[in-house]
């Protein structure tokens, strides 16, 4: 071995030449793909100058050159939003150092801030993200999950009953949980967790529309499905306190107790799950408990991206992080 590398150094270069070779693919990957298709750039036009005819042989060649540039740009200011907010959601926002997200993401400090001016306006764009995925990820993947309009809800909430247990208890909900720090303080992020939760209740009441007559003419549904977010924080909250999933399926069960009771004609399942066992705190087992079917598996299905990738790191796909939100 030559003086003066060990094997912490080679695995750094280990590291280093397997991260280069997996972005050098992907980058030739999209910009193939972007060649496929007819270009855009209008005749005698290069990047806003008016071009002479020489120049236009020119221009397939420039255009390709701007494309691998905003290529790794995308990626890199990607890369910066995925570690940001996997570090946001399991440090919070004032408990994340911005020295940890630049060693994290593998960038300099002036890589950030030209993408990001502030701290804040990376918090900003990671919830803008959230927004984003709040549709694939959660809505429409408890959508296509279950036809009944109130076992949609249902279907939704095992979602992140899946993301508990997979993560062991150390992720719920990003955006609970980022709320409660940032309340208050950030105004534009105010706004963006508001249109998140505002989005998530609208939904879950046009399942509770969608349900009609089997719940009373007077039932606020507006209310309702805000209430069914109120139960999904708190239970979400305890479940975390106390790495169990007890206090969650019990939380989840109330509310759909709730639901049969105020149903003009009862007829769907009380239960929200068999449960085989209690689970002490820090996450013993007294017996067996069941794993997470029925609506979730199919919820799984739907999203195409599998609940078991949600706790875990994103590696060089960094897309992986908010497929899994």
């Amino acid at each position: 071995m030559p003086t003066g590398l060990n094997s912490h150094s080679i695995q750094s270069i280990c590291r280093f030449v397997t991260r280069w070779l997996g972005l050098t693919t992907r980058l030739l990957a999209r910009v193939i793909d972007r060649f496929r298709k007819p270009l855009h750039v209008p005749p005698g036009i290069i990047f806003g100058r008016e071009a002479t005819a020489p120049a236009m042989g020119l221009d397939r060649a420039l255009h390709f050159v701007e494309c691998l540039v905003n290529i790794m740009a995308s990626d890199t200011r990607n890369r910066i939003l995925s570690v940001a907010a996997r570090l946001f959601e399991a440090n919070g926002f004032e408990g994340t150092a911005v020295a940890a997200i630049l060693r994290e993401a593998d960038v300099n400090s002036g890589s950030l801030y030209h993408f990001f001016p502030s701290k804040e306006a990376l918090l900003v764009a990671v919830l803008e993200k959230y927004v984003e995925v709040l549709e694939p990820a959660l809505l429409g993947a408890a959508e296509r999950a279950a036809d009944d309009p109130i076992e949609k809800v249902f279907a939704l909430l095992e979602l992140y009953r899946g993301r508990l247990l997979v993560s062991g208890f150390s992720r719920g909900c990003p955006v609970g949980e980022l709320s409660l720090e940032i309340a208050g303080r950030f105004p534009e992020a105010r706004h963006l967790v508001d249109a998140y939760f505002e989005s998530w209740t609208g939904r879950v009441e046009s399942w509770l529309i969608a349900a009609g007559d089997r719940l009373p003419s007077e039932t606020d549904r507006h209310a309702l499905a805000t209430h069914a977010l109120s139960v999904l924080q708190g239970a979400v909250m305890q479940a975390r306190v106390a790495s169990s999933i007890d206090s969650f399926d019990d939380s989840v069960s109330q509310l759909r107790l709730l639901l049969d009771l105020s149903a003009a004609e009862p007829g769907v399942s009380r239960a929200f799950r068999p449960k085989t066992g209690r689970t002490d705190v820090g996450g013993t087992t007294r017996s067996k408990q069941a794993v997470p079917s029925g609506a979730t598996a199919a919820a799984v299905a739907a999203t195409g991206t599998a609940i078991s990738s949600a706790g875990e790191v994103p590696g060089e796909d960094d897309d992986a992080w908010w497929r899994a939100w």
